[in-house]
Parts: structure tokens; sequence; C-alpha cells
């Protein structure tokens, strides 16, 4: 399927991916009774929260991400990816903690989870998310900012 405007973009693979991480969300909420953030699954893996699920869990869940992603890459024939450099990253990355921290949550916890629960903080932490991301693209496009 090919959208206007849009050439590369994979809408049934988004859609199956979304339902997935939906239906992962679901069973861990069923399951175990706590939200699949992962800002506070990673705080708990780390040591820097005692609540939430137990280390050795919150250790499989953050180890899992990154092993599904390689599976999926070994299983379809390998993923064309393209990074900004490691200092960019870092520091996204560190800047995307102190959020996720002052903002309790991240946009797995607010905006998958928290949103399906009518969460009005995690809503606001929602559109706070899309708001300050078009922003900064915008920004960044009307600068001539190119990170990739």
């Amino acid at each position: 399927m090919i959208l206007p405007g849009f050439p590369d973009a994979t809408p049934l693979a988004g859609l199956a991916g979304g339902v997935l991480i939906g239906l992962a969300a679901a069973l861990m909420l069923l399951g175990s009774g706590r939200i699949a953030g992962v800002s506070g699954i990673t705080a708990r893996a780390v040591g820097l929260s005692d609540e939430g699920i137990s280390r050795a869990g919150a250790w499989a869940f953050v180890v899992g991400l990154p092993l599904g992603a390689i599976i999926v890459a070994a299983l379809s024939g390998g993923i064309d990816a393209s990074f900004a450099d490691p200092v960019t990253l870092a520091v996204a990355g560190l800047l995307v903690g102190i959020g996720t921290r002052l903002g309790s949550g991240c946009t797995s916890g607010h905006g998958v989870c928290g949103v399906r629960r009518f969460s009005r903080r995690s809503l606001v932490a929602t559109v706070t998310f899309m708001v300050t991301g078009i922003a900064t693209v915008a920004i960044m496009n009307a600068l001539g900012v190119r990170v990739l």
C-alpha cells in the first residue's frame, strides 16, 4: 500500500506493530497489575525505583526490547536504519530521561497505557509530547538543522 506523499510508509507493518504493543501492554496490566511504562521499568531495573515489578522482571523486560528488535531484524533479512552520531544520541537520551522523570513517565506509560485509561495526566502528557516533537522538528527545519 502506497500513501500519497509517503512513498516509504508501511502502514500495515505499523498497524501490526501497534497491535502488538497494545497486546503486550494489556497482558502486562492483566498479568502483573502494572503499567508497561518503559521509563519506570528501566528505573526499577537499574535500582532508581523500588516500586513495580521485581528487578529480575524489570531486567527481563529491558533486555527483551532490543532482543526483540534483533530477532525481527534477523528474521526479516535486516532493517535499513540510520542513526545520529553517538554524542547526539547520548544528549538526546539524557534529555528524554530527564523529561520522563519530570513528566512522571514516558510515551509508553502515558501514551499507550494512560490514554487508554482516560487518565487526565496522561492525556496532558501525551499532548505535550506531540506538540513539543512537532515544534522541535519545525524549528530544526526552519533553521536548516539536520541530525542524520
